[in-house]
């Protein structure tokens, strides 16, 4: 098998985000530096449980104005650099679901590697989404990260909170893990499709 790697390195006037993956790694040798330490702290699960080796550097950020244009940029890097290491996508599994529970929460992830970049949260009241930890992270910044992410990657994903917390660290902790759970399963490679792109059409672009 191909190795699947990705260097990707994005300048915007906002910021400088260098990334380094490793699809096929062990979810353990991650480096991750986003200024964020709740960010980081979310991004080493994802790679762990995804079992992804990651390094993710913010080089240059505007965070003191707010982290608005660092949380989405982080997420358009991401998303790139794993379309990048799946190049033409062959031979993957394309779709992944995985639910993680933190207590009484519960995070279902459902991805499609399919070209088209679609986000959507769903959760039980919308009140949740402005809630916000000391870090000043609250899902409605973890709507935009994902929703970055998405669309940089070419994946339709649908993320659903049931019993969410007033915690937001509970929240978007399970999400994380979910999301790395799910999109493991997308990225294998199917021994009965390797070398096949898993699309009647031929291609996913």
């Amino acid at each position: 098998m191909a190795t699947r790697k990705a260097t990707i390195e994005r300048k915007s006037k906002e910021t400088h985000i260098k990334v380094i993956l490793d699809v096929d790694g062990r979810g353990d040798r991650t480096d991750i530096k986003t200024g964020l330490a709740f960010l980081d702290h979310m991004i080493e699960l994802f790679a762990f449980h995804g079992l992804f080796d990651l390094e993710l550097e913010v080089l240059k950020s505007d965070t003191k104005i707010d982290i608005h244009h660092t949380n989405e940029d982080i997420g358009i890097v991401l998303g790139k650099a794993f379309k990048q290491a799946l190049s033409d996508k062959a031979g993957i599994r394309r779709f992944g679901g995985a639910g993680a529970p933190m207590e009484s929460t519960l995070a279902r992830v459902i991805i499609d590697i399919s070209g088209r970049g679609y986000f959507k949260l769903n959760v039980e009241d919308d009140k949740i989404l402005q809630l916000k930890n000391k870090d000043e992270y609250s899902l409605t910044y973890l709507e935009h990260f994902l929703e970055s992410f998405a669309h940089a990657l070419g994946a339709t994903l649908t993320v659903t909170i049931q019993n969410a917390s007033d915690d937001v660290h509970t929240n978007v902790e399970a999400v994380f893990k979910a999301l790395g759970l799910a999109l493991d399963q997308a990225t294998q490679i199917d021994p009965r499709r390797e070398g096949i792109i898993p699309s009647t059409k031929g291609i996913i672009d």
